[in-house]
């Protein structure tokens, strides 16, 4: 039986919806229905919102002067904020699990070529986090 790409039981998929909501109305509420992954799912989302000024920080630094983050499509910023806090905050999981799950759940909200924008930005700033602490 092949769950995994029932969006509603893609824990990175609810990251991206939840993280989504609150970015937009900074009044929601955000509530965690019951699913297998909910603790994880929650440790994101709270840890993506209450780091969100460390994590922009961080992209910017790594990503340059070139790079603008705020001149791209909402759905994607949260994606990469989610993704990033994980490269930062979860160093138990591997950098190409990280990029993989998140251009698995990016295909609900993305396009092809942001997908592949994506992928390039994930990959270049997991070598930059993960090497430069380590």
């Amino acid at each position: 039986m092949k769950t995994h790409f029932n969006p509603n039981n893609n824990p990175r998929v609810i990251i991206i919806q939840k993280l989504y909501g609150k970015f937009i109305n900074e009044d929601n509420n955000v509530e965690f229905p019951k699913h297998r992954f909910k603790k994880f799912i929650k440790d994101i989302v709270l840890g993506t919102i209450e780091r969100n000024d460390l994590i922009l920080d961080e992209l910017k630094s790594k990503l340059g002067d070139k790079f603008v983050f705020e001149n791209l499509d909402k759905v994607f910023q949260t994606i990469l904020k989610a993704a990033t806090y994980e490269l930062l905050y979860k160093p138990n999981t591997s950098i190409n699990i990280i990029i993989k799950e998140y251009l698995d759940s990016s295909n609900f909200f993305l396009e092809d070529s942001q997908t592949k924008y994506l992928n390039a930005l994930l990959d270049n700033i997991g070598k930059k986090l993960r090497t430069s602490d380590a």
